[in-house]
């Protein structure tokens, strides 16, 4: 039987197929998962997604800004309608004003700051706080996150200060959900991608230039090891592994020359 088997999850933050999110979908759709989408709430990005999960057979395809409430309730919503109590949710959202990644962090504006740290970490927050009653016990909720959140990285700025306060959000959401139902709470730090989002770093070839040089593999990684290491935490692979900031970036983390 395949790992996934009649396993139900709820996906946030596919944007397409170089997404990291998506490389996580389509391990977890070869191993038998059953899943739901969500999109920005406009036109292109909807048919961007549909595009991309419909040949999967998605079990549905809702807008959810994660800055809305009650658009996410409505998403957890129509997934239980949809599909039952889910086994699983990824969080896979981050934004920062381009400015606020180009400027030195000093200067980030408090209307930037907000909106980052609004969007790429407390949606984790109220992606648990309004879909706890919509996963069943033992679910597992994995967030994306980087190394900028514990090391200086140029050109990451207020994003790197976002990741860190996700990554803190994983510990405190892991210690009460998984005492109160049992929901494992993990995040995914992985190494330099091609995404969507790489493209706003500026210097991000010399990244990959550097990395190799450092890192134990020496080597990048590729997305799909990142798809791997989604499937094993959002699977029962990982049933003892709760808070945890796992790295998937050829070692490169444990190296401090």
């Amino acid at each position: 039987m395949a790992l996934m088997a009649g396993k139900k999850g709820l996906i946030f933050g596919v944007a397409n197929d170089r997404s990291l999110a998506w490389y996580i979908a389509e391990k977890l759709h070869a191993e038998g998962a059953r899943m739901g989408f969500t999109h920005l709430p406009n036109e292109k990005m909807e048919k961007r997604v549909r595009k991309l999960v419909e040949p999967i057979n998605a079990a549905m395809i809702a807008p959810c800004d994660v800055q809305n409430d009650e658009q996410i309730r409505a998403a957890f919503h129509q997934a239980r309608e949809t599909m039952g109590e889910l086994d699983f949710v990824l969080h896979a959202v981050a934004f920062a004003n381009t400015e606020a990644l180009y400027n030195p962090f000093y200067k980030t504006k408090r209307a930037d700051f907000l909106q980052a740290m609004d969007i790429s970490a407390y949606s984790l927050v109220a992606l648990c706080q309004q879909g706890v009653e919509f996963m069943k016990p033992g679910a597992s909720v994995l967030s994306l996150t980087y190394f900028g959140s514990v090391k200086v990285i140029p050109s990451y700025n207020v994003m790197g200060v976002c990741k860190a306060a996700l990554e803190s959000s994983t510990r405190y959401l892991a210690a009460e959900l998984g005492r109160e139902k049992q929901i494992r709470v993990n995040s995914l730090s992985a190494g330099p991608c091609r995404t969507l989002s790489s493209a706003g770093i500026s210097g991000f070839q010399q990244m990959l230039d550097h990395y190799p040089t450092k890192a134990p593999l020496a080597r990048n990684i590729e997305s799909d090891e990142v798809g791997k290491s989604g499937l094993y935490l959002l699977s029962d692979l990982s049933s003892g592994v709760t808070g945890e900031i796992h790295y998937v970036d050829a070692g490169y983390n444990v190296i401090g020359w």
